[in-house]
């Protein structure tokens, strides 16, 4: 009986030991740095990791986060120095180097946010009201976004914070006076562009008249120089002809006559000749000198008349 007695309070001694010896250690790890408080007070600042000793039930742990934390500010209308408005969107990164500071200042890191976001608010309306909004935005923003860290950084460091960078994501004029300059800006571009209509059209209209200009003095030339091409080509016809006309008298009129048998005698053409008729002539007798019938008064049959022709035979008497 006494020796189940023994073994059992032995037992509860070795539970009792084992959650003494645990509440006794606690661990940190890499990102994290801790502060054992003791009855409400801080007594010790852990920043290597590892497992550590505290008094169990007496001392508490606090962690705190080593790395670089983000502070995300809420975009705030700023006036510039040249009285324009400017919607601002800014951001900072920061580190806490000093826990023991930082847990008696603002505790959490919640408390540390909202402590550093009205801080980089104030040193950002500072810096950018003595700005321009040309040089907020084009000009010299890094200069600035120096000049509004080391202005958080100071008052930072109260809170046992290091501010690593400040940043302005986005700096926009107000969603009014961006319309504004949006309809400004299309009303320039639409002016702009008419003008280049009418200068296009103004040039495609001087383009279409010197084409028309161009084409009616080739067209003139041509006609005259077609005009020149087609006398010379009938004086030399004309020489031709008579050239021909002296060298062979018979065969000039059987070219000729054949000329006429041609343009005269085809299609649809319908002639009212007699049979012997002076047309006919070369259908009657090849060379074109015999006629049939009663000769010509006071000529031989078949003789040329005075102009190069053979002599009409008159009419016969109707009977």
């Amino acid at each position: 009986m006494r020796l189940n007695l023994a073994g059992g309070v032995a037992a509860a001694l070795l539970i009792v030991g084992l959650i003494v010896a645990y509440g006794a250690i606690f661990s940190v790890y890499q990102t994290q740095q801790a502060i054992v408080i003791r009855l409400g007070q801080p007594v010790d600042v852990v920043t290597q990791p590892g497992l550590h000793f505290k008094i169990p039930l007496i001392d508490s742990v606090i962690h705190i986060d080593k790395r670089i934390l983000d502070l995300e500010n809420p975009a705030q209308e700023v006036i510039m120095s040249d009285q324009k408005r400017l919607v601002v969107d800014a951001f900072a990164r920061y580190k806490i180097t000093n826990p023991l500071r930082f847990y008696q200042t603002v505790s959490t890191v919640e408390g540390a946010n909202s402590r550093l976001s009205t801080l980089l608010n104030s040193a950002l309306r500072r810096v950018l009201g003595e700005n321009t909004a040309t040089h907020v935005i084009r000009d010299d923003r890094a200069g600035m976004m120096q000049s509004v860290r080391d202005q958080l950084e100071h008052e930072a460091k109260n809170f046992g914070i290091e501010v690593i960078d400040v940043r302005i994501r986005r700096a926009d004029l107000p969603e009014q006076n961006s319309q504004a300059v949006y309809q400004r800006m299309q009303t320039e571009r639409q002016r702009e562009a008419a003008e280049f209509r009418a200068m296009g059209s103004q040039r495609a209209q001087e383009i279409r008249a010197r084409a028309d200009r161009d084409v009616t003095v080739l067209l003139a030339e041509a006609q005259a120089k077609g005009d020149a091409i087609r006398g010379e080509g009938d004086g030399e016809r004309n020489r031709i002809f008579a050239d021909a006309f002296n060298r062979d008298v018979d065969f000039f009129g059987f070219y000729r006559a054949m000329q006429a048998y041609e343009a005269g005698l085809h299609g649809d053409t319908r002639l009212l000749l007699k049979p012997d008729s002076d047309f006919f002539r070369y259908f009657i007798d090849p060379s074109g000198k015999a006629r049939s019938g009663a000769t010509a008064r006071g000529a031989t049959p078949g003789a040329p008349t005075p102009g190069g022709t053979v002599g009409a035979q008159p009419e016969a008497a109707p009977r």
